[in-house]
């Protein structure tokens, strides 16, 4: 009678998996902190005594999650820790989120003026079709980096009460309440989405890179459209939390047909 068949043996993690695992259990043990530069492919060749192939895999998957990140002439870096949780259920502006958790935002306005809106827009907005509409967009930075590129289209009964505003610093929403206009009811949308040239140059990501794209519109207390909102946030800087409750329905899933 013959014996139990044989254990397969286990295999090893591949070479290049060994190595990502390595370098994340430095950069998770503080030896690495966030902005410290990694030793270059050819060190980390000699280090571990791996090929640059293994190199360049490891390096790959720890960039696609977002550990570190690669800029062009310049190295290998670990990344800054994700700045905030958003609630994304909650119609607050992005300076008074990250007021409440002690970050400080500042902002450039790379466009301020009145146009036809385009055709999805004006639906969202209530508009016939060409109708007027305010575009701002804005360039936030938390800290110091950049965070979110926004587009906010308004009304034209309410773009004519941002004149004067330091849009640059100022919250949306507390320019908009300073007038008697109060946000209290929205849907939101979030999902994956890959930049262009110009998007990757502004959140110094590069092209092709992935983000997170915030389509938001709002409403005022009689149900009225004060604001569409089209929001391009780092993946590796923010993530947005959902309060889910059983039994209770606060969203939806919708698929796109590409």
């Amino acid at each position: 009678m013959s014996g139990p068949p044989p254990r397969e043996r286990r295999s090893a993690p591949p070479l290049y998996d060994q190595l990502q695992r390595s370098l994340r259990r430095s950069i998770e043990d503080g030896t690495l902190a966030a902005g410290d530069p990694l030793p270059g492919e050819h060190r980390l060749c000699e280090i571990h005594a791996v090929s640059r192939t293994v190199v360049r895999q490891a390096l790959g998957m720890l960039e696609h999650e977002g550990v570190i990140v690669r800029i062009k002439g310049k190295g290998t870096y670990v990344a800054p820790g994700r700045s905030s949780e958003l609630p994304a259920s909650r119609l607050r502006g992005l300076r008074e989120e990250m007021a409440a958790q002690g970050g400080e935002v500042t902002g450039d306005v790379l466009r301020h003026e009145t146009v036809p809106a385009p055709s999805q827009v004006a639906g969202q907005l209530g508009l016939a079709p060409q109708e007027d509409a305010t575009v701002l967009e804005r360039l936030r930075h938390v800290d110091g980096e950049p965070w979110s590129l926004s587009a906010t289209w308004l009304p034209p009964r309410l773009g004519r009460l941002l004149d004067g505003a330091d849009l640059a610093i100022a919250s949306l929403y507390q320019v908009l309440e300073e007038h008697g206009v109060r946000a209290v009811s929205g849907e939101r949308a979030v999902e994956a989405a890959l930049t262009d040239e110009r998007e990757g140059r502004l959140l110094h990501l590069g092209p092709q890179r992935p983000v997170l794209r915030m389509t938001s519109t709002t409403a005022d207390e009689r149900g009225r459209p004060i604001e569409h909102v089209v929001a391009l946030h780092r993946g590796d800087r923010s993530r947005f939390v959902v309060p889910v409750f059983r039994g209770a329905e606060t969203g939806h899933l919708v698929h796109g047909d590409g």
